[in-house]
C-alpha cells in the first residue's frame, strides 16, 4: 500500500497543474481555446452541409447527363428521361439540405466555450 500511496503523492508525475510547472490560467486558458476550436469544427462539418453539398453536386452531373441523353438510352427507360428526372430530384434534395443549414444554423457553444475578453487580447 506504501508503494501506491508514493506514486500518487509523486511531484514530478506529468499531469498535475500544481507541479507541472504550468498555471491553473494557462491550463485554463488552453482548455478554452480547444473548446472553441471543436466548436468552430463541428459547424464547419454539419452533416447537412456535406449531404446538401454532394446531392447538388450529384444533381448537377447527372441533369447535364439527362439533358444530353440520346434517343436510344430515353428508349431503354420506356421512354422517360430517368436521368433527367433523378437529377432535378437530386438536385432539389441538396438544395433543401444547404437550404435547411441557412434557416436553422447549428447552434452557438453554450457561453463557457467562448473565448473570455481577456484572453483574446493577448
Amino acid at each position: 500500500m506504501t508503494e501506491n500511496s508514493d506514486r500518487s503523492e509523486n511531484p514530478e508525475r506529468p499531469g498535475r497543474s500544481g507541479h507541472s510547472g504550468y498555471s491553473d490560467k494557462d491550463v485554463q486558458r488552453e482548455v478554452t481555446d480547444l473548446e472553441g476550436k471543436s466548436a468552430t469544427a463541428a459547424r464547419l462539418f454539419d452533416i447537412r452541409r456535406i449531404i446538401g453539398g454532394l446531392f447538388v453536386l450529384y444533381g448537377v452531373i447527372v441533369t447535364i447527363t439527362g439533358l444530353t441523353d440520346d434517343d436510344a438510352a430515353i428508349d431503354k427507360a420506356e421512354g422517360v428521361n430517368i436521368n433527367l428526372w433523378t437529377g432535378l430530384g437530386m438536385l432539389l434534395l441538396g438544395l433543401f439540405f444547404l437550404a435547411w443549414l441557412k434557416l436553422r444554423p447549428a447552434a452557438p457553444p453554450p457561453p463557457d466555450v467562448q473565448t473570455p475578453p481577456d484572453v483574446q487580447n493577448q
